[in-house]
């Protein structure tokens, strides 16, 4: 996914969700000084990540987690979305890389760029206190910096707007030959109406990266016909 596809609907997010262009180029340039500063050797790239011919393991926090581990333990590799990364290892299995905007709780990000393990750390405009405060803890050397705005510096858009759905779109990026979904649950009633709404996003953008794809992902099947297509450049 390169940043020209990507634009229009990244546009047609922020005016849904009333979101900021301007504060997520600020989380993108904070967290560029960031990793520039940290003293490291450098920041990972999208190249240093590659599952070129894998079946890859999108994996989300939701609580269909538990009951999926197969799907998880049947990968090549892991991609991990937020706490999902922890609920992976609390479960004996192996995160090759985990997607997050530093909201979760655990330690998990720490923990897995001080073991080498790819963390693909996201700005956007709502996170710069996380940023400020978490990122200096993380061994840049492992860390992918993100936006969803125009990349800058070492900061990159492989596409995507929630955790889980810009894993998917990264695992695609990095060349997985197969995407297969575990721990997603659209419809969890425990989530806050913003949430649903960032959700359905995520919905609408895994549709759109099957399209792309020519594949069709079982998280969405029984959902399609449901799926407002409307912002996707289809």
């Amino acid at each position: 996914m390169e940043f020209d596809e990507w634009e229009p609907v990244y546009e047609a997010v922020l005016a849904d969700m009333g979101f900021d262009r301007a504060g997520d180029e600020r989380a993108r340039d904070l967290l560029a000084d960031l990793v520039v500063d940290s003293g490291g050797s450098g920041s990972l790239a999208p190249a240093d990540l590659d599952f070129a011919g894998e079946t890859v393991a999108v994996v989300g926090a939701g609580p269909s987690l538990g009951d999926e581990l197969g799907v998880v333990r049947a990968a090549d590799s892991v991609v991990a979305a937020s706490d999902a990364a922890a609920a992976v290892r609390e479960a004996g299995l192996v995160v090759d890389c985990m997607v997050t905007d530093l909201d979760e709780e655990s330690d998990v990000a720490r923990e897995l760029t001080a073991a080498g393990t790819p963390v693909a750390v996201h700005a956007h405009g709502d996170n710069r206190p996380a940023l400020r405060e978490r990122v200096p803890e993380l061994v840049v050397e492992s860390v992918l910096p993100t936006t969803q705005a125009a990349p800058a510096g070492p900061v990159v858009d492989t596409g995507g707007f929630t955790d889980g759905d810009r894993a998917a779109f990264l695992a695609d990026h990095c060349g997985a030959e197969t995407l297969v979904f575990a721990g997603w649950d659209f419809d969890d009633p425990d989530v806050d109406p913003l949430k649903a709404r960032k959700l359905g996003w995520a919905e609408r953008l895994l549709r759109w990266l099957e399209l792309r794809r020519g594949e069709r992902f079982g998280v969405l099947d029984g959902r399609r016909g449901d799926i407002d297509e409307s912002a996707l450049p289809v």
